[in-house]
Formats: C-alpha cells, sequence, structure tokens
C-alpha cells in the first residue's frame, strides 16, 4: 500500500535541498535515490491537501512546487552524476519506453517537457551511458559500481566495451618511455619500439 505522507516528506526534502543552495544540494544525490528507489513521486499530498499522481517523471520534475520540483531534468542529472547509485536509477526513471502513446494531449505536454529541458539519451563515454550499457549486457559488473567496487570506466573497460588508455607525457623522450613501461608488458614495449622504428 502506498504511504502518501511518507512519500509526501521524501518530496518535499527532495525539493527544499534543491531550493536551498549549497548545503542542500549535497543533500540532493541521497533524496533522488530515495524518491525514484521508493516512488514517492509517483503518488503523494501536499502540504494542501491535494493528492498529486505522475506517470513520468519528467513531468514530476518539471512541474512548479508543491506538487513538484520546479528544476529542469539537466539539472538533476548534473547533481546526481558523481552518484553511480542516483545517477543509474535517474538514467532508468527517464529513459524513454520504447513506442507508446506518441499523439495524446498528455504525451505531447511530456515531449514538450523533455525538450524543454534538453534530456536525451546518454551517449559516448558519460558515466550515465556507461552504467545503461553495463545494466544491460553486464548485470554482474553494473552490481559492482553501484557497490563502489568499480568505477563505471573500470567496469567498462573490463567488459570489453571500451580500450583501456593511458596518459603520455609528451615533455620529454624518457618521460614518455617511463609511462609505457609503466602500463604496457615487456612484449609489447618491444612491439612499440619495432612500430616507432618503421619508417
Amino acid at each position: 500500500m502506498t504511504n502518501l505522507k511518507k512519500n509526501a516528506n521524501l518530496v518535499e526534502a527532495l525539493g527544499s535541498s534543491l531550493r536551498s543552495g549549497d548545503h542542500g544540494l549535497k543533500a540532493v544525490p541521497g533524496l533522488v535515490k530515495r524518491v525514484l528507489a521508493e516512488d514517492a513521486w509517483r503518488s503523494f499530498v501536499t502540504q494542501r491537501g491535494e493528492l498529486v499522481e505522475y506517470d513520468h517523471f519528467e513531468e514530476f520534475v518539471a512541474t512548479p512546487p508543491l506538487k513538484g520540483l520546479g528544476a529542469s531534468i539537466a539539472l538533476v542529472r548534473t547533481l546526481v552524476r558523481d552518484d553511480p547509485v542516483a545517477l543509474d536509477l535517474f538514467d532508468q526513471a527517464t529513459r524513454s519506453p520504447n513506442g507508446g502513446d506518441r499523439r495524446s494531449e498528455a504525451a505531447i505536454s511530456l515531449y514538450n517537457i523533455q525538450s524543454d529541458s534538453e534530456v536525451s539519451a546518454p551517449s559516448g563515454t558519460s558515466r550515465e551511458a556507461g552504467l545503461r550499457r553495463l545494466r544491460k549486457d553486464r548485470p554482474d559488473l553494473h552490481a559492482d559500481v553501484l557497490a563502489g567496487r568499480l568505477s563505471t570506466h573500470s567496469a567498462m573497460v573490463k567488459a570489453g566495451f571500451r580500450k583501456r588508455k593511458i596518459s603520455v607525457p609528451i615533455s620529454s623522450a624518457a618521460d614518455a618511455a617511463q609511462a609505457i613501461k609503466r602500463n604496457l608488458d615487456p612484449e609489447q614495449v618491444k612491439e612499440l619500439a619495432r612500430l616507432l622504428a618503421d619508417d
């Protein structure tokens, strides 16, 4: 059974944190995790006693207080990006379902909210894109990232979805050689030397 009062308290705490400056913003990732994990945003009662229900997280975020957060999806994404669990829950909540109703007034309204908030699927090397790929194709490594045992990038490399890269200083040949020797095995170093010697 939905606990509307508990949901309302979580929603109010999140909205208050978003509006209260630096100190409050630090609490946002933890509150976003709870609001999403407990689906508190879907159904709650405002301080005025109004029952509020949502099907789409984007609509909840964009709706002004007290019925929503009065924020942009882009802002919430920015505030949770350093917390893998919060970011993963956020990605799941904002991911567009395949197909669905695209003609109804509600669907058009939601599309406008998403457009205004510049919502787009995560891509490239973003942490969000990595979490989504791991969640889909390597749930074991996805679990390691959420538990803090691996970074998203390390898990993507381990899964073979990204190539491991190193930074090589170019201040001098000696510095470059040291960086390469630290990161490649002896056979790879010999192969690299051979390739560099070829005209």
